[in-house]
């Protein structure tokens, strides 16, 4: 027998043998089901880009991947199921416990994948990135909990003698990583509460805490001070000192004391009102809140009037803008009305001594 008629023997031997037949129907099945899910989702993919709403976008990107990997998956664990029919019946429970698995870690692969795409979607689209962030992990977190229990269930391990043992196991646990819980509850506060978000400028006034809002972990908040150096904070500290939000001001505060020469002070009613009426004049500072220019004291070297207002503005650089504009107007105001910006002086008095003129006594 030649080579050739033993490769045709064997060849028809394998073509004829029915379960050959049908293993390679379900991969060639399986190839097609691949290949025409792909063509689907490529096709789609130019309609749903037309829309306006961000949660086909995220599931036409994560799905792609997990459909394909599941597809072959189902499709191999169908071939293998009827090899192990032929041959032994003892590794069927084995391949349904492999297909029950990598269906979960598929599926916990595709929600994940999901949940990230659309924080990024809505995060993108101008949404509050701290309360995104939260739930994106809080989402996130559940997924993979509930995919752990499954496959623990799969697996056959009992759910509830697991969570007795945790119920134990976590005593221990606690007293041992206090810390860690106290940071993790702390940063759970923070996301309900929200004293402050991502991207907010905090500051202490009880520890050297100042900056801007980086990030809001589960255990660490990042800060970046403004002279750029991060500053890492355990969220549970938050609850032990008060803060301060810059961020939320409505309003920033003009208070200055201006003091003129103390031989001015007859023209010191005519410069307060005139200082108040551009205050009340000028287009940046706002009307509707605490507006007083008033003679206060008198000082040592000086009689002082204080300017108390506040700017419409709350960025830093256009304050100290604003503010500039209003000082060099008081400035100004007080040189038109002939009088003087005060700076300390001393006067000294000099009393003028008569000396009598000695006579001269002639001694005997």
């Amino acid at each position: 027998m030649s080579t050739f008629e033993a490769l045709m023997q064997f060849v028809s031997s394998w073509v004829t043998d029915p379960l050959v037949v049908n293993v390679f129907a379900i991969i060639l099945a399986t190839a097609v089901t691949s290949y025409v899910s792909k063509r689907v989702l490529t096709s789609l993919a130019g309609r749903l880009q037309a829309t306006k709403t961000p949660w086909d976008d995220a599931l036409l990107a994560t799905i792609r991947r997990p459909l394909k990997l599941l597809i072959w998956v189902m499709g191999l664990s169908l071939a293998a199921e009827l090899i192990a029919e032929a041959q032994s019946q003892s590794q069927l429970d084995v391949i349904d416990n492999v297909r029950h698995l990598a269906f979960i870690a598929l599926v916990t692969y595709f929600l994940s994948g999901l949940i990230k795409e659309l924080e990024s979607a809505y995060l993108a689209d101008g949404g509050d990135a701290t309360t995104v962030t939260a739930i994106a992990k809080l989402v996130r977190i559940s997924v993979f909990i509930t995919a752990a229990l499954m496959a623990m269930q799969t697996l056959g391990l009992s759910i509830s003698g697991v969570l007795t043992f945790g119920g134990i196991g976590g005593i221990a646990v606690g007293f041992a990583a206090k810390d860690l819980l106290a940071n993790f509850f702390g940063g759970l506060v923070i996301y309900l509460d929200r004293p402050f978000k991502v991207g907010d400028w905090i500051r202490s006034p009880d520890r050297e805490i100042e900056g801007t809002v980086i990030d809001i972990g589960w255990r660490l908040t990042e800060i970046r001070t403004f002279d750029q150096r991060p500053l890492y904070i355990p969220n549970s500290m938050f609850s032990t000192i008060s803060l301060e939000n810059p961020s939320r001001m409505l309003n920033r505060r003009i208070f200055e004391t201006v003091g003129i020469r103390y031989g001015d002070i007859s023209k010191m009613s005519d410069i307060v009102s005139e200082v108040k009426t551009m205050l009340l004049e000028h287009a940046d500072i706002d009307k509707e809140r605490t507006l007083i220019v008033n003679f206060n004291s008198f000082s040592a070297s000086s009689v002082d009037f204080f300017v108390y207002t506040f700017t419409k503005t709350t960025n830093w650089v256009e304050f100290h803008e604003i503010k500039q504009d209003v000082l060099l107007k008081i400035s100004r105001i007080v040189e038109g009305h002939g009088a003087e910006i005060a700076f300390p002086t001393s006067t000294v008095h000099v009393e003028t001594i008569q000396f009598e003129p000695q006579l001269d006594i002639e001694k005997p």
